[in-house]
């Protein structure tokens, strides 16, 4: 990567992070001719250290040289892997195991139910209606329709209190703007409304089903909507048949440009709760305005910014909220918000040993979703807190839905482990019991997998868990090619989940490990801030413990591990091949923040800096030069075989972060290890994507894998009994 004083100024960024270790790398001619890469003499000043940025230019993704540059890259990932043997066999399995049915949870509005299917290979799943249960359900929204290729995504759904209307968001290839339209439910017809520039938003319908509640950004240019910066979200009210033009401007922060707002009406139809947020920060604030008092004012209920507060549903004005403030773990309380002060809060639910992660009010009861050790228990109390019953789940894996109105009797939810497909389930909260709704068939026999639970300790004496998923009877040798995955940041959690990309994976005889890292959510909020800002290396140094651990109980070798990540887990993997480059034969970093100095500058980057810090702050400067994948790739570097993913339309992290790693990698690279870089047309961040986008997506990434840990998979496995 250096060039002339270049070579300075990483040199000395090297020093802050040298490796404790010696590595030679083994001899053998460079598997690839890349792309030539020029470097620019752009060097830019961070606190009085010069910080070399080679590769600039490919931060305009609109301009000719950039476009040449990626057409020159795909050419040569394509050609790489178009050597692969196995490729077409791994995808026409992972199109047979594709192919099955897939159920989201319902809900019920307006007398009626909704859900979405898809029938096996459909790009996009279709929305349902039906009055009934047992009714032969009718197409209401087909996506498939709305593009050939499947590229137009439904990003967002809201029935109208009433069940007359559909406001329904599309995001077209993956870009995380969405535009709304409206459906009549009755003939299938859309109506004229069509509002545009919306990212970050629900859409909330006023009780009477006039119009409804909305986020948007100004509109952007034609050359700034994909990277330009978000700033100065505003929330709007919609009036049926009217054009956006004329929506009513009901909350914005002029003085706050970075601050969001996501706006709900409570199922009574009385108040219009607006929750504040701050970028990705876990905390937030809350206002409230009384739609039936003329003439009323937006006001604040809960403006400290100390802690986070979920609202959950009302009785009149007492509000229940589910809170981290003085629970890390979480717990429920309930505020009457005529006399808000925190000293008349009452505490519902208390803060357990287990993490609270999701609260709903149906049948006058709280359904309370914990985390126990990253898998999921689900209880149900009264509305004084004095529990009823614990809802009996299938096994080590993950509950999700248990939505619905106070007055409900019943509720709907999905269970889903590594070996069992989403299953979902109509729960009685009168008798308790659970039903089978809708249970899909896979073409695959669960019980030749077993999946376990271990925990590793830290570099700093922290025990951390992980999920590791392989086939029955398989040899801890030393010899199994391991996908590790992680992601660790943003307060998010990683719980058991079935997924046929990973399900074929442990078919050809891979290991599957999910690591629960710091920074997630999995153990409340102190969890996550461990993993923040200036403890940020903790999540690194978790991973990196994770994959010592499989080394040292035999379960896989260095040249047989292999590290997957995407977005934030993207800078993980980034993060760890750089700081331990011998640990790994492979590293599949997707859509990655790969430059920690520049990421606050493009789209909502901004926002990650409660996560990451901030380059223009000093002292987090310090911390995120040392570990800035882009910062640390050291000339002459021995690196595992890297396959960089990223997609044109990645608003989100924009593909900028993955082009100059890439670049980047390929030109420190000493060792035959190749550094490639798979750039997707009309994709974006992930959201939506289309099946077969996905299905190539994935025989890219386990075809590339067999090749860089010389893997001889099984072959294809095919149907026995199935589930």
């Amino acid at each position: 990567m250096p060039f002339k004083r270049a070579t300075l100024a990483l040199s000395l960024l090297a020093a802050f992070s040298a490796p404790a270790f010696a590595q030679t790398c083994p001899a053998g001619a460079a598997a690839v001719t890349y792309p030539a890469s020029k470097k620019i003499d752009q060097q830019d000043n961070y606190h009085g250290t010069m910080v070399a940025d080679p590769y600039r230019w490919l931060e305009d993704a609109n301009s000719d040289e950039t476009k040449a540059w990626v057409v020159e890259q795909n050419k040569v990932t394509q050609s790489w892997l178009g050597q692969i043997p196995e490729r077409e066999a791994i995808k026409a399995r992972l199109t047979r195991l594709w192919n099955y049915e897939r159920y989201g949870v319902p809900s019920k509005k307006g007398g009626r139910y909704f859900y979405s299917r898809n029938d096996g290979l459909q790009n996009q799943a279709v929305l349902y209606t039906a009055k009934t249960l047992s009714e032969t359900p009718r197409v209401l929204l087909d996506p498939n329709t709305l593009a050939a290729d499947g590229t137009v995504a439904l990003a967002g759904t809201a029935v109208s209190p009433n069940g007359k209307f559909l406001a329904y968001s599309t995001a077209a290839s993956g870009s995380d703007w969405n535009e709304i339209k409206v459906r009549d439910i009755a003939t299938g017809k859309d109506m004229a409304d069509h509002i545009k520039w919306v990212k970050f938003s629900n859409t909330a319908w006023a009780a009477d089903g006039s119009g409804f509640y909305y986020s948007r950004y100004d509109e952007p240019t034609e050359e700034s909507k994909l990277a330009g910066v978000n700033y100065f979200q505003k929330v709007y009210f919609h009036k049926l048949g009217t054009q956006q033009i004329a929506d009513a401007l009901v909350y914005h922060r002029p003085d706050q440009k970075e601050w969001g707002f996501g706006a709900e009406v409570t199922d009574d139809g009385r108040y219009l709760v607006i929750n504040g947020s701050h970028g990705t920060e876990a905390r937030n604030r809350v206002f409230i305005k009384d739609l039936k008092a003329r003439d009323a004012q937006v006001v604040g209920l809960l403006e400290a910014f100390d802690a986070s507060y979920n609202f959950i549903d009302n009785e009149g004005p007492v509000f229940y909220f589910m809170t981290d403030k003085n629970a890390p773990r979480s717990r429920i309380i309930a505020i009457d918000i005529r006399k808000p002060g925190i000293e008349n809060w009452k505490e519902i639910v208390p803060e357990t040993q287990q993490t609270l992660t999701g609260a709903s009010i149906v049948n006058k009861q709280l359904v309370l979703n914990y985390l126990s050790d990253a898998h999921s228990a689900v209880k149900v109390v009264d509305l004084k807190g004095k529990p009823v019953r614990e809802v009996a789940l299938p096994g080590l894996g993950t509950a999700s839905g248990f939505g619905g109105k106070a007055t409900d009797t019943e509720t709907f939810y999905s269970y889903t482990s590594f070996t069992t497909p989403a299953t979902i389930y109509r729960l009685d909260l009168k008798s308790g019991k659970s039903s089978v709704y809708r249970q899909p068939k896979v073409d695959f026999d669960p019980s030749a997998f077993d999946t376990r639970q271990e925990f590793f300790t830290s570099k700093d004496g922290t025990k951390v868990p992980m999920f590791i998923v392989f086939k029955k009877g398989m040899k801890l040798d030393g010899s199994n090619p391991t996908y590790l995955y992680g992601y660790g940041g943003f307060n998010i959690s990683l719980t058991p989940s079935f997924s046929v990309s990973n399900l074929a994976w442990v078919e050809m005889g891979g290991v599957y490990v999910v690591a629960n890292l710091r920074g997630g959510g999995e153990y409340g909020e102190a969890w996550h801030k461990a993993g923040t800002k200036l403890q940020k290396q903790n999540v690194f140094d978790d991973f990196i413990g994770a994959a010592e651990w499989l080394v040292a109980n035999n379960v896989t070798s260095p040249a047989k591990l292999s590290i997957g990540g995407g977005s934030n887990g993207g800078l993980l993997v980034g993060a760890a091949m750089t700081q331990r480059p011998d640990l790994f034969g492979a590293a599949v970093p997707a859509v990655g923040v790969m430059d920690m100095l520049r990421f606050q500058k493009f789209t909502i980057g901004w926002a990650w800096a409660s996560d990451y810090g901030s380059s223009d702050n000093a002292e987090e400067f310090k911390a995120l030069v040392k570990y800035s994948p882009l910062h640390n790739l050291k000339q002459g570097g021995c690196y595992p075989a890297i396959m960089v993913m990223t997609a044109d339309h990645d608003d989100r992290v924009v593909p900028a972060h993955s082009f100059k790693f890439a670049a980047a990698a390929q030109a420190a690279q000493a060792g035959a290890a190749p550094i490639l870089i798979r750039i997707d047309s009309k994709a974006g961040h992930g959201a939506g994507k289309p099946t077969t986008k996905q299905i190539e997506e994935v025989a890219d990434r386990w075809g590339f894998l067999t090749r860089a840990l010389d893997m001889h998979p099984a072959a294809p496995a095919t149907a026995a009994g199935g589930q």
